[in-house]
């Protein structure tokens, strides 16, 4: 199996959408000029992360931000992995991931399933619920490099989504996501290294760059941990981007020499693979 290049985009999000689009969109580029197969961008790249901004900026599938996207990927021959966006559908609003093959067409969707509701004392208070939907399906998408399962950041802290994806052949888990400055220097770095050393898989945690001045400050610190649990990549706080090159073929050398999933004991446990 060949190597996989990924490119991670860690943008800064400002109020205008067609300005995040237009920056989304002069990164792909020049990730793409780099060797990049995938690109992968933050969650809500195209607003502000505020729960208040969630239905102003909120689109259908199809409409600016999708269009733009799609095009993108057809244009620089690229799989993107679009981040997030709020899309809305039927009333209701979700936070969405769309996944785009090298010639544009939609190859995966996932709505972010389960909602960030915490108030830490002393810390962030935040309730996505104000004015989200949760999405009810756990989502794998295929490349020509493998299969990818695909979270968006509260989703990631469940332990049976990852082991899911990885029962489902996915080689890698890419996670749009937003820490703050609160839960980010506690538990960004462990989550990573967890879930790739629990299920032998690459994890991918892309994250908006920090702005000291939003409402909501991303921990950023985008990452790319090894199936071992060594972190391959980890940006700090500021704009840009990186390309890490993932060998799938380290996966199975990993499994052969500790072969955690193998010896898991189904005869007295099991996790019901239940999904959609």
């Amino acid at each position: 199996m060949k190597n996989v290049k990924i490119g991670i985009i860690q943008m800064r999000v400002v109020e205008d959408k067609k300005e995040n689009i237009r920056r989304a969109g002069d990164y792909i580029k020049e990730v793409t000029k780099n060797g990049a197969d995938i690109a992968v961008l933050p969650e809500m790249f195209n607003c502000p992360y505020d729960t208040e901004n969630f239905p102003k900026y909120a689109e259908k599938e199809g409409g600016e931000t999708y269009t733009s996207l799609s095009k993108l990927a057809d244009e620089n021959n690229i799989y993107l992995v679009a981040g997030s966006v709020p899309e809305e559908d039927m009333g209701r609003v979700y936070n969405t991931s769309f996944v785009f093959d090298r010639s544009g067409n939609k190859i995966g969707k996932h709505r972010k399933m389960h909602l960030f509701d915490i108030d830490v004392e002393g810390g962030q208070y935040f309730k996505e619920s104000d004015t989200l939907s949760p999405g009810e399906e756990l989502n794998v998408f295929d490349t020509e490099f493998g299969k990818f399962g695909l979270a968006i950041c509260y989703d990631f802290r469940f332990p049976e989504v990852g082991r899911i994806f990885a029962q489902k052949g996915a080689k890698a888990i890419i996670v749009p996501a937003a820490f703050n400055m609160t839960t980010g220097p506690a538990h960004w770095e462990i989550m990573f290294r967890s879930r790739a050393l629990d299920n032998q898989v690459y994890t991918i945690g892309v994250a908006p760059a920090r702005d000291e001045d939003s409402n909501y400050i991303s921990y950023a610190n985008s990452m790319v941990v090894s199936p071992w649990g060594n972190i391959i990549e980890r940006m700090d706080e500021k704009e840009g981007y990186r390309i890490v090159d993932i060998n799938f073929d380290c996966i199975q050398k990993v499994r052969q020499e500790l072969p955690l999933l193998k010896h898991r004991r189904t005869d007295i446990y099991s996790l019901d693979l239940i999904v959609k």
